[in-house]
């Protein structure tokens, strides 16, 4: 027997409290101009059926983040995606069902037509981040945390563009980052802006769905990024 699989709360901690570990995931999606969350229905009592984030109990063999990407991907279908350590959760009285403590992760994935049908297969629903509605325990506080971290996260790094397709148009950058903010940017000062620091690559394609004209589409150049910030380049929208 190899020393991972010895249960090593058995032979040295006995008589200590037993603490149940989860993790839980705050997931946005950005589609259509509407930033969104993934939600879906608790399939176990307390509280089953009613709308909560994605998540499960840790494993005793499994590492928090390896917990948290399974989590995404038996929840969803999804796998490959930016996700990030947020808080613990670990109010004594938090969850009726026993003592548990949460590790909270946020993630945050390019949606398509066919990422946003999955994720029914799986009980789950995309929610306007303003449609959000009342959820279980204490998810509607890590929702709260998780859309400050990333408004602050969003200023200074370009974070945004794990949310959009490969290509993406001027207008739907800034109808991103209006989500994310919950402003309204004026659209000749955020081009400017944008356009200044030389990360985005204009590429020969248009967008024409909005109109005949269209707009041009863009890619974010992550390997001209990190050449700028090895040279002091400094990301701030």
């Amino acid at each position: 027997m190899s020393v991972h699989s010895v249960n090593h709360t058995n032979i040295y901690y006995q008589g200590a409290d037993k603490i149940l570990l989860a993790v839980d995931c705050i997931i946005f999606g950005f589609d259509k101009n509407l930033l969104k969350l993934l939600l879906f229905k608790r399939k176990v009592e307390p509280f089953k059926n009613e709308w909560s984030l994605i998540g499960r109990f840790i494993r005793e063999d499994e590492n928090i983040n390896n917990a948290a990407e399974k989590v995404l991907e038996e929840c969803t279908g999804l796998n490959d995606v930016f996700l990030e350590q947020l808080f613990c959760y670990g109010d004594a009285s938090r969850d009726p069902g026993g003592r548990v403590v949460s590790i909270a992760y946020y993630a945050l994935i390019r949606l398509d037509e066919q990422k946003e049908q999955s994720v029914e297969d799986f009980h789950a629903h995309w929610f306007d981040v303003n449609e959000v509605p009342e959820l279980i325990l204490d998810h509607n506080a890590m929702i709260e945390a998780a859309f400050e971290k990333l408004k602050q996260k969003a200023r200074v790094q370009p974070i945004g563009f794990e949310l959009l397709p490969e290509k993406f148009t001027i207008p739907n950058l800034q109808a991103l980052y209006e989500s994310i903010y919950q402003v309204n940017l004026d659209g000749r000062n955020f081009r400017k802006k944008i356009l200044s620091m030389g990360i985005l690559e204009k590429l020969d394609e248009k967008d024409k769905t909005s109109s005949k004209k269209g707009a041009y589409l863009y890619k974010f150049n992550q390997e001209k990024y990190e050449n700028l910030l090895d040279k002091g380049f400094g990301f701030e929208i």
